[in-house]
C-alpha cells in the first residue's frame, strides 16, 4: 500500500526545543514537496522548553511574512498543548485558544500540573506504577484515557499526538471518542506510536489518522518513513489518513 503524503502537521522550532527556525522548517517542507506544514511548538507549561505567551504574536507575524514569501505552501500556526489535569485541562489559557490554526494535544511528563492532586494522579502515580506494579493498572489506564477524552470534549483539539507513547491508555475507548469529536490520532514517526497493534484497534472503531514527523530539526521535517511503515503494517487505507492526497473523509 502506497501513501502520498502532502503535509506535515507536527514540527518544532527554536520557540520550544527544536533546533531550527520557522523559515528553515518551511524551506525543508518545500524541498520535500509538501503542500502544507504546521508549526506546533510545545505548550506553555512544558518545563524548560515550552513556548512563552509573549511568543504568540511574534510567531504569528513571522508566519504571516513567510506566507507571502512562500505562496506555494500553506503554513499553519499551531501548538502541541499538554494535558495538565485529570479533568482534561490543557496548558493554553482560555483567552488564547483562538490564537492558533490548529491545536495538537499530547501527554508529556515534564509539565506543570494544574494542581498538586493532578500532579500526583497524572504524573507521579503513572511514573511510580510503571516502575513498581503496586497499583490498579486497569483503573489507572482508564483514568488516563478519560483525562484525554475530557480534553477532547472541552477544547477544539485537532489531533492527539503519539497516543500511548508516554502514558498507558485504552486505545479502543480513546478511538471511540476521537471519532465522536472528529479528532485525528497521530501515527508519530519519531516515537513510533501509535504502534501497529494500537492502530489496528483504533481502525476497528472507525478512527482517522495523521502521520507526522514530530521533527525537532529542519532536516527531519517531512521524514515520515517510520509512521508510513506502521500504517502499512496495520493496513490503513490512504483514504483514512488526513495528510494523504487520497484522504476522502
Amino acid at each position: 500500500m502506497e501513501y502520498h503524503l502532502i503535509a506535515d502537521y507536527h514540527t518544532h522550532t527554536r520557540y520550544s526545543h527544536g533546533k531550527g527556525t520557522i523559515e528553515q522548517n518551511v524551506i525543508a517542507a518545500r524541498k520535500k514537496g509538501l503542500k502544507r506544514i504546521a508549526i506546533t511548538d510545545h505548550g506553555f507549561r512544558h518545563v524548560g522548553i515550552g513556548m512563552r505567551i509573549e511568543d504568540i504574536d511574534r510567531m504569528r507575524r513571522e508566519i504571516d511574512v513567510l506566507r507571502k514569501k512562500y505562496d506555494d505552501i500553506e503554513i499553519l500556526f499551531g501548538i502541541e498543548a499538554n494535558l495538565t489535569s485529570m479533568e482534561g485541562d490543557i496548558d493554553i489559557p482560555e483567552e488564547y485558544i483562538g490564537a492558533f490554526d490548529l491545536i495538537l494535544m499530547g501527554f508529556h511528563k515534564a509539565v506543570v500540573p494544574r494542581s498538586l492532586k493532578d500532579g500526583w494522579k497524572l504524573f507521579f502515580k503513572n511514573a511510580m506504577c510503571s516502575l513498581v506494579p503496586i497499583c490498579d493498572a486497569e483503573k489507572l489506564r482508564h483514568d488516563n484515557t478519560m483525562a484525554i477524552i475530557r480534553a477532547m470534549e472541552r477544547y477544539p483539539i485537532h489531533t492527539i499526538t503519539h497516543p500511548g507513547a508516554k502514558i498507558n491508555i485504552d486505545t479502543r475507548l480513546l478511538a471511540k471518542h476521537a471519532v465522536k469529536h472528529n479528532v485525528f490520532l497521530e501515527i508519530n514517526s519519531s516515537h513510533g506510536f501509535m504502534t501497529e497493534e494500537y492502530v489496528k484497534v483504533a481502525m476497528e472503531e472507525g478512527a482517522k489518522f495523521v502521520i507526522n514527523s514530530d521533527a525537532h530539526t529542519p532536516e527531519n521535517v517531512g521524514n515520515m518513513a517510520k509512521g508510513i511503515m506502521i500504517a502499512q503494517k496495520a493496513g490503513v487505507s490512504p483514504a483514512r489518513i488526513l495528510n494523504s492526497q487520497d484522504f476522502l473523509w
